[in-house]
């Protein structure tokens, strides 16, 4: 059997139907563009035979018959968009006499004489009246239906608009190449017209049919500029590069000619591409909400903040009021007062399909954990949600409905994609930096148990030696006096350490407030001593600062001074005559620096580069991460940390910078 393109055609078509009607057989549209496409796969073999049989005359009269029911078949399916009515078909039926009478006189057209004449041979083909005003008639069958349809895109909104008018920019471009083809045979008499149709069918019937009943919603504005942009970048290179061919082959030889014409075309392929983006000014919004996230992620190390900046990056894109994002771990996910299980209907749900919209949940054949995800979308009114999942943070990102009411379109999914995987890389990096700001405090407060142990000690065994006294001496006043008062200072005392070993080890999220800087170090030296002694490192103080009012978070300037006074309380043991390390304030013009310096052997070269990165450290025990969290804790606070260039013999010197709150006038 000979295969043509009809007949090509009619198989692809027949096969597109199938699978739309297997995909979603719940959906009226569904439905009848199954139908819709056995109708024009009829029309198509009907068709092929007429081409491939030597008197084809009879089928040609029938593939004109069936052809002139199309226009009615097509105004069914854009009926079954635009029509909500539960009796639908009842109400289509009513509405289509008029249709009807058309369609049933114009199928009868072609097996008249005035169609073809009698006298006519598939060698000698004539056609008659019949077959121009066939042509005529169908072809105002088509604008009234496209006119129809347009008249239904301005009264609808949301997915249905963009599926009709999607239907309409394919049915236009359809219909007028096919009728042109027509025309063009009639007047040349050439059968390579006819030939044509069943291309124009397969590529329009196939792509329009697609984009309004698949789960990707398209914008038919935005299918027709990138057609438009398409189709002017392969002319243009097209063009260019014959003529660039034509002109080098009388200038290079074999095969210089043809390499030269394949550079010119591949340079001049990408800087058109690029200057079309422009002009067209391709997903805008897109670019501007990318910046924006990179931004965030780069100046934000908090998880709060990062959240906070990446909900209004997500408004701003979407051009919507509300924004969700959920973060969290396998078992569960929290994001403002929404919170959901990992293993649940929706999270599952939605890890299989990577991104959801009402659209495309409408469209695709419903189950138990879509119907779930439908639910949770109409409960917080949003448009589209996706999912970006790490190696440990899984986050859900979703836009509520825009203020126009559209859908979000695939290509507009595919950007909240991108910005998703930004977003959850983001957080995952925040959420690691607490959890390492955690454990360096906690390393902090481990280093300093022996130490501290041995302060607590002292006024224990104080407070036991006058406890066993008291009743020999209980009736001296003066005994009691003293009695009292030192309990009270004693207690007192391992109050205050305790107190600052919690604060140190709790993790909290940093906030800047108005602190007296001299204040909170003269409360921490309280910690720093017994380690000193210990050691028999001599601690110097030298506080010049006035006034000393900065803006951070006490327990950020205590950590970062524990930190800081431990690293040099180790760089000096054993390696120096007489250790020290030393503690001073200055006022500088961007606020109150402070300074902790030692007389140990200083930084080694090779190492200042990384020094503020993770995992850079010169000692045998620790990992590396307080200098770097110190780092990223001031920066975040608006202060700064920097080290000294290293002298010899000069140890090592580290400075930071408090801001300091401004005048009041």
């Amino acid at each position: 059997m000979q295969i043509t393109t009809a007949l090509f055609a009619a198989t692809v078509v027949a096969v597109v139907g199938i699978l739309l009607l297997w995909s979603n057989p719940t959906r009226r549209v569904n439905r009848v563009t199954f139908t819709c496409s056995f109708h024009l796969a009829a029309w198509l073999l009907s068709l092929h035979l007429a081409v491939s049989m030597k008197e084809g005359l009879f089928w040609l009269r029938l593939a004109c018959a069936v052809g002139a029911s199309v226009p009615l078949h097509f105004w069914l399916v854009k009926e079954s968009i635009a029509t909500e009515a539960p009796r639908w078909l009842r109400s289509v039926m009513s509405r289509s006499w008029a249709w009807l009478v058309v369609t049933i006189a114009l199928t009868a057209v072609p097996f008249t004489g005035f169609f073809i004449p009698a006298h006519s041979t598939g060698s000698n083909q004539l056609l008659g009246w019949g077959y121009y005003g066939y042509i005529g008639v169908d072809l105002a069958l088509y604008v009234v239906l496209l006119a129809d349809t347009f008249r239904a895109t301005r009264r609808l909104s949301g997915g249905r608009r963009l599926e009709l008018q999607v239907w309409l920019m394919g049915g236009c471009a359809m219909t007028t190449l096919i009728m042109t083809s027509m025309a063009l045979n009639a007047l040349t008499h050439d059968r390579i017209y006819i030939k044509l149709q069943p291309l124009v069918v397969l590529v329009f019937y196939a792509g329009t049919v697609t984009a309004i009943t698949t789960h990707r919603i398209f914008d038919a504005r935005q299918i027709l500029l990138v057609a438009i942009k398409i189709f002017l970048l392969v002319s243009v290179t097209a063009t260019v590069a014959y003529t660039i061919y034509w002109l080098a082959r009388s200038l290079l030889p074999n095969p210089l000619d043809l390499l030269a014409t394949t550079a010119i075309a591949l340079w001049l392929a990408s800087s058109l591409n690029g200057w079309l983006d422009r002009v067209f000014h391709f997903y805008p919004q897109a670019t501007a909400a990318r910046q924006a996230a990179f931004t965030a992620a780069r100046s934000e190390t908090r998880v709060e903040k990062l959240e906070n900046a990446f909900l209004q990056v997500l408004k701003g894109w979407g051009h919507s009021e509300f924004a969700l994002l959920l973060s969290g771990t396998k078992e569960a996910l929290r994001g403002g007062e929404i919170e959901l299980s990992g293993d649940g209907a929706v999270v599952t749900t939605l890890q299989q399909l990577r991104w959801a919209t009402p659209e495309r949940l409408a469209r695709e054949r419903p189950t138990p954990g879509r119907v779930a995800l439908v639910e949770f979308l109409k409960l917080h009114d949003l448009g589209v949600l996706v999912i970006g999942e790490g190696p440990a943070l899984t986050a859900i990102i979703g836009v509520g409905v825009p203020a126009s009411r559209r859908p979000f379109t695939y290509p507009q999914v595919t950007q909240l994609v991108e910005l998703a995987s930004i977003f959850e890389s983001a957080l995952e990096r925040a959420h690691y930096s607490l959890k390492a700001q955690h454990a360096e405090q906690l390393a902090t407060v481990g280093l300093l148990g022996a130490s501290l142990a041995h302060e607590i000690r002292n006024p224990l065994v104080t407070i036991k030696t006058f406890v066993h006294l008291l009743p020999q001496h209980h009736g001296d006043p003066a005994f009691r006096e003293k009695f009292f008062r030192l309990i009270g200072e004693e207690v007192s005392r391992i109050d205050r350490l305790t107190e600052q070993l919690l604060d140190l080890a709790a993790p909290r999220v940093h906030a800047a407030h108005e602190v007296h800087l001299h204040t909170v170090l003269d409360s921490s030296l309280d910690l720093v001593t017994p380690k000193a002694n210990d050691r028999a490192v001599r601690i110097v103080t030298e506080f010049q600062a006035a006034p000393d009012l900065v803006l951070t978070d006490a327990t950020v300037a205590r950590q970062v001074l524990l930190n800081l006074c431990f690293n040099a309380i180790q760089a000096v043991d054993g390696r120096a005559a007489e250790p020290w390390v030393k503690i001073s304030t200055r006022r500088v013009p961007e606020g109150v620096e402070l300074a902790i310096s030692d007389n140990g052997p200083g930084i080694a070269p090779e190492i200042m580069p990384r020094l503020f990165q993770p995992f850079a450290s010169t000692k045998s025990s620790g990992f590396g991460l307080g200098l770097a969290i110190c780092s990223d804790i001031l920066s975040g606070l608006g202060a700064s940390i920097t080290v000294d260039l290293p002298q010899p013999g000069c140890g090592a010197t580290f400075r930071v910078i408090f801001p300091c709150p401004p005048p009041t006038s």
